[in-house]
């Protein structure tokens, strides 16, 4: 494992000089664009050279339309990042679970049941996908778990002249446990029902497979397994399968159980995230979404 195989996800709010901590997400902090940039100058100095933002919105509603505003806290972030930093590679998250007022990754038909308007969801991945691109996102990411949201995506980026833009896919995303500070950090957990109908069983191997390759089909550029660590079967199974740029998400409750057991004494955290990650990277990811990630920079650099 290199810092080169290190991508800084970041939480990203609106405002002047805020830091917001997360109550369950110990070092991690919801940071106005202000801070991202001064905090991006530290990790590119450690050799980090990418990073996946989310956006944390206040203004919700049915249809998740702040997503897609130009003003929108991703896409002002992303055009600060391009006019102050140069050399580094922005990955953006589609989704709208933290757009919508029902929390969840697509519009819905009802607004008490978990059924989605397929079309329309796609529609406006294709949208918010496009707005990024437009504001100088290198790859955009999906991962509404949508089917054909990779092609609607795809097909979005080409047709308005962004073919150079690059589709991180969020192909083998499971439902999983191991999401909770996430959701916390983004406000984004479902008001009702949950999202085990549109992610994927945790028992389900051959599901994970298939949906990859569907991804690759539609024309994504980089596919991922989220989350990574007790899912590297998977990783294994992705990367002798389909030999193509894979991500793995080391994900917010996975770096909480390390950050929280090294803090009560139970074992060194340095010796334990490194062969967290190891392992990951052993697996066969090419690439590690971290939260660990700039610590780890530095314990590499020493």
């Amino acid at each position: 494992m290199e810092v080169r195989d290190l991508i800084q996800p970041y939480f990203v709010i609106e405002g002047k000089n805020k830091q917001e901590n997360i109550k369950y997400f110990p070092g991690v902090k919801r940071l106005s664009i202000d801070n991202l940039i001064n905090d991006i100058l530290v990790i590119k100095n450690l050799g980090i050279r990418t990073v996946l933002l989310f956006g944390v919105s206040r203004r919700k509603d049915l249809f998740g339309s702040h997503a897609y505003s130009e003003s929108g806290v991703v896409q002002e972030a992303v055009r600060a990042i391009k006019r102050q930093i140069k050399d580094i590679t922005v990955i953006t998250d589609v989704c709208l679970c933290g757009y919508t007022t029902a929390g969840h990754c697509g519009i819905l038909k009802a607004r008490n049941k978990v059924v989605f308007d397929k079309e329309k969801t796609r529609k406006i991945l294709a949208k918010i996908a496009l707005s990024h691109a437009q504001a100088g996102a290198d790859l955009v990411a999906p991962s509404a778990m949508m089917a054909l949201q990779v092609k609607a995506i795809r097909e979005a980026l080409d047709k308005n002249s962004f073919k150079g833009v690059g589709i991180l896919a969020y192909s083998a995303k499971y439902a999983s446990s191991f999401y909770g500070p996430f959701r916390e950090a983004l406000n984004s957990a479902p008001r009702f029902g949950g999202r085990s109908s549109y992610q994927l069983d945790y028992r389900n191997a051959a599901g994970a497979l298939k949906k990859i390759e569907q991804d690759l089909k539609e024309g994504a550029s980089i596919v991922m397994v989220k989350p990574a660590l007790s899912y590297l079967d998977i990783i294994y199974q992705a990367k002798q399968k389909f030999n193509v740029p894979l991500a793995a998400f080391n994900v917010s409750g996975e770096y909480s159980l390390a950050q929280t057991g090294a803090r009560e004494g139970i074992f060194d955290k340095r010796q334990m995230v490194l062969e967290i990650l190891t392992s990951i990277k052993r697996a066969g990811a090419d690439l590690i979404i971290t939260y660990h990630a700039k610590e780890v920079a530095r314990w590499l650099a020493t």
